[in-house]
């Protein structure tokens, strides 16, 4: 028997779609996500995604400017999202 092929719509998984940063620097799910059946494994894509890789990178940076995490705890999340990026780039 064969599988059937999930269809997602063409927005599926683009952060800049489903997570978009708004005019207040926060990013926010746009209202026409809300009723999509995908929403949530959209936005898991989206956040493993390069984009979703890199908004964690700037969280980290916020976070070390603000003094929630230390230097080294920085620095090795982002070596390891560094290495992650790399990854999704070659393929």
């Amino acid at each position: 028997m064969l599988k059937k092929e999930k269809q997602y719509p063409s927005c599926f998984g683009i952060l800049e779609n489903v997570f978009p940063k708004g005019e207040d620097g926060f990013r926010n799910t746009p209202s026409a996500c809300s009723t999509c059946s995908h929403k949530t494994e959209c936005l898991r894509a989206a956040m493993e995604g390069i984009g979703g890789l890199k908004m964690q990178e700037e969280y980290l940076d916020r976070a070390y400017s603000g003094g929630m995490i230390g230097f080294l705890e920085r620095w090795s999340k982002k070596k390891d999202l560094n290495r992650r990026i790399k990854e999704k780039i070659k393929g």
